[in-house]
């Protein structure tokens, strides 16, 4: 399948699928983006642009029509159309997996079933059982919707001992669709780790990488982690039981909670390249979205050996002037190590995710330091993660081995 009139058709109008676009002309591959109704302006390196809500037959079968294989670059793509497009087209990956991925009760479910370790949840689907599962629970919680929310977005903190009164409230505001209530988490890091696995099951995982957020969005990703050795090959473990038990094909982002005792949990799960997997660009053998390629044409996985040690910085429309007038780019350019990338997207808003910096050096703190000299630029602030427990966790490690 692997030519240069093979079509890449994708399902999604964003920022990974324009990454993904790059990576497949450079390969020499063609590139058919259906946006569903997204016209931001990331999706415009395409060969093709369709611009059609996902409902429009015309476009389903202009779709079907250029395409060869089919793939998704975000993941709340109506699962009627996943199972249309999968009845003509290879579609990796699947849309059973996607499925899954795209409804927290689904997700959480499947990873209970496969005794994946997890923040204990409730199901939640009326108002007394929101107060039931509190209850049942027993502690502080955070109710989530089931589907179609992200960068916390659909997302209620609940008090355990939350009145009556709170518990309506919170459950109006989800506008009564199905939910999850979690336990809420003693959180000391969190982790992610890209995994990709090919048609003939060979699976291949990054190294983790530890995330810093900022009111619930990804703001930066550090590779590798400063978690110990044994926690970070433990999540990559976890990732590739995760890909097998979908049976993926396809790049998967696994996002893990680690707790104050220092245990893994999974948090959530990503069909799709991920944020916290952008600095594979700049700074691995082979990037996440030339491995997307690689898994859904049937070729050999590219090596994820990690070469310098990154920083990944999300650039948020917060820090555009006004909507249509970029940030002065100077200290990015002046800084050795930094590569910029921008998305196409505007007009730029606050919380949207405009593009990225990816900062490398021969060590991760010099990484830091690139990052944070950069941030005292206008570009505002960088902010130093808080990372004691990773470092108290990664020298108790040491001192259990010796070192």
């Amino acid at each position: 399948m692997f030519g240069p009139e093979t079509c890449i058709g994708v399902l999604g109008g964003g920022q990974l699928g324009r990454m993904l676009a790059v990576e497949a002309r450079r390969m020499g591959l063609r590139v058919l983006k259906w946006t569903g109704g997204d016209e931001s302006g990331a999706a415009r390196l395409a060969d093709v642009v369709l611009t059609d809500p996902f409902g429009s037959a015309s476009a389903l079968q202009r779709f079907l029509d250029l395409s060869d294989v089919a793939t998704v670059e975000f993941e709340n793509v109506p699962r009627e159309l996943l199972e249309t497009v999968e009845e003509h087209l290879p579609l990796m990956p699947s849309s059973k997996a996607v499925g899954i991925c795209q409804n927290r009760i689904r997700e959480k479910s499947f990873l209970a079933d496969h005794e994946l370790p997890t923040t204990p949840f409730r199901v939640v689907r009326t108002e007394a059982d929101l107060a039931l599962a509190l209850t049942e629970l027993g502690a502080d919680a955070i109710l989530k919707t089931a589907e179609a929310g992200y960068d916390g977005k659909g997302q209620r903190a609940l008090r355990a001992n939350a009145s009556e009164r709170e518990i309506a409230s919170a459950w109006t505001s989800m506008n009564g669709v199905p939910c999850v209530l979690e336990k809420k988490v003693d959180l000391a890091a969190e982790l992610s780790v890209i995994v990709a696995r090919s048609t003939d099951g060979t699976t291949a995982t990054y190294d983790a990488t530890e995330n810093v957020h900022r009111n619930h969005i990804l703001h930066m990703a550090f590779a590798p982690s400063r978690a110990p050795t044994a926690l970070a090959e433990k999540a990559e473990q976890l990732a590739s039981r995760i890909a097998v038990a979908l049976d993926y094909v396809g790049v998967l982002g696994v996002e893990f909670f680690v707790d104050g005792h220092g245990e893994l949990l999974v948090n959530e799960l990503a069909p799709r390249p991920h944020n916290s997997g952008h600095h594979t660009i700049d700074a691995c053998e082979t990037s996440q979205f030339e491995q997307q390629l690689r898994c859904i044409l049937g070729l050999p996985l590219g090596s994820t050996k990690l070469i310098r040690p990154a920083v990944m910085w999300n650039l948020l429309g917060e820090l555009w002037p006004n909507a249509n007038t970029p940030p002065n780019w100077s200290p990015v350019f002046e800084t050795p190590g930094a590569k910029l990338h921008l998305y196409g997207k505007h007009p730029a808003k606050a919380g949207r995710k405009m593009g990225h910096v990816t900062f490398t050096a021969s060590t991760l703190d010099e990484a830091l330091a690139r990052a944070e000299a950069c941030s005292l630029s206008p570009l505002g602030p960088f902010g130093e993660p808080n990372c004691a427990v990773l470092d108290s966790m990664s020298r108790d490690s040491e001192r259990r081995q010796g070192l």
